[in-house]
């Protein structure tokens, strides 16, 4: 059901009228008027550096993935290292991530000497080959993700490109379009191709069981839990030592009473500067977020969805604005906005089963790592063994 003006005006005069005229004021103010300043969340943006290593590693795996037969010369992967924004030679990173590739010596063209190629070692390849058995296993989790994702939006169609940008976020696998979608025509028709910028991804049958909220649900779950009725409403809570101004908190706590409007209702109707739109926006950005793999995604790549989630321009400012419920971080210098309930520290609370897939790429580098480690142990004690303690020169035997 959606709320209008006049639904909120009746549960004000139903109100005590002091307080109904405050919160009446302050609702017609513009809410873009309304600025929260920015303070950084060190634990939340220690999660995003955690992740910065592996995600490395992966956009070169990725790089060869994408290569005919898996495959590529070293030194054509070298010359590509500016654009995969690699900060150390190839040969530096094979060193310090063992057990990712092998090295080989193939012919790039017929009659011309041997180079060194790279191709997947076979621990990386039972990693792939288990991925594909992950994606297999939670295909209904993709499919509701993906019918979510058409249901919150504008005329439930999204531009199928947008969607390959946003695959990583939410752990759609690669050929989603051309594998995933054929196989559930009830629900999706691919309209056009992809990659020629004008394909559109339609949803075919509205499952009403995918159409409530993590917030949604939250309710629920606490009203059969207790027995008692409770109606869906955010989490807001700033971390310690984060202060707002007296006139915002009480801005925020008459937004948090206005009724809760769900991001699968239909907002066609509703003015965007309007109370009910910000509430809605919230709303959707939330359940972005938490159908997300890891409750966050860059700000630039929720922009794109302007149109289809029907964001205003300047709908970043949503975040900063209801501080308590996200966290826009700016590590590595890229906006991210982030879920502030689903973690805790710099760890995630409830993990997505499709994270398993990242889980075992982390655990192979970190094999390699160890591997490496033992490795530089040994030539360290190698060399230690073959010196003397007091000048550092090498031993020397002496014949009787």
């Amino acid at each position: 059901m959606l709320f209008h003006r006049h639904a909120i005006s009746s549960h004000l005069n139903a109100s005590r009228s002091s307080t109904a005229v405050r919160v009446w004021i302050q609702f017609t103010a513009s809410i873009s008027s309304l600025k929260v300043v920015w303070r950084r969340d060190q634990k939340l943006d220690q999660a995003i550096e955690n992740d910065k290593a592996w995600r490395q590693c992966a956009k070169v795996v990725k790089e060869v993935l994408n290569e005919p037969g898996k495959v590529i010369p070293l030194r054509y992967l070298e010359k590509r290292r500016e654009r995969l924004r690699l900060p150390v030679k190839i040969r530096t990173f094979l060193s310090r991530n063992p057990g990712l590739f092998d090295v080989y010596y193939d012919r790039i063209k017929p009659k011309t000497e041997p180079v060194k190629f790279l191709r997947f070692s076979d621990a990386l390849q039972r990693v792939l080959d288990e991925e594909e058995m992950i994606y297999l296993e939670n295909e209904p989790l993709l499919v509701a993700k993906l019918c979510k994702l058409l249901m919150m939006s504008k005329d439930n169609v999204v531009n199928a490109d947008k969607l390959l940008h946003v695959k990583r976020e939410f752990g759609f696998p690669n050929d989603f379009l051309v594998n995933l979608v054929p196989k559930y025509p009830e629900y999706f028709k691919l309209n056009g191709s992809p990659g020629e910028g004008n394909s559109y991804l339609e949803l075919i049958t509205w499952n009403p069981n995918f159409a409530k909220s993590v917030i949604e649900q939250r309710a629920d779950d606490e009203s059969e839990s207790t027995g008692i009725k409770i109606r869906p409403s955010f989490n807001w809570k700033l971390p310690s030592g984060f202060l707002i101004r007296k006139e915002m908190r009480e801005w925020i706590r008459d937004w948090m009473e206005l009724p809760y409007i769900s991001p699968y209702d239909d907002a066609s109707d509703l003015d965007q500067a309007s109370q009910e739109m910000e509430k809605r926006t919230v709303g959707v950005f939330h359940e972005l977020l938490s159908l997300s793999l890891y409750k966050r995604i860059p700000v630039p790549i929720l922009g794109k969805f302007t149109e289809e989630y029907r964001f205003s321009n300047s709908f970043s400012s949503v975040f900063t604005r209801h501080s308590g419920i996200f966290y826009m971080s700016l590590k590595g210098g890229i906006k991210t906005a982030m879920l502030r309930e689903a973690y805790k520290g710099d760890e995630l609370i409830d993990r997505d089963p499709l994270l398993e897939i990242n889980d075992n790429f982390i655990l192979l580098l970190a094999e390699g790592h160890k591997q490496r480690i033992e490795k530089l142990n040994l030539q360290k004690q190698a060399v230690e063994n073959n010196t003397t303690p007091n000048t550092g020169f090498p031993n020397v035997m002496h014949m009787e």
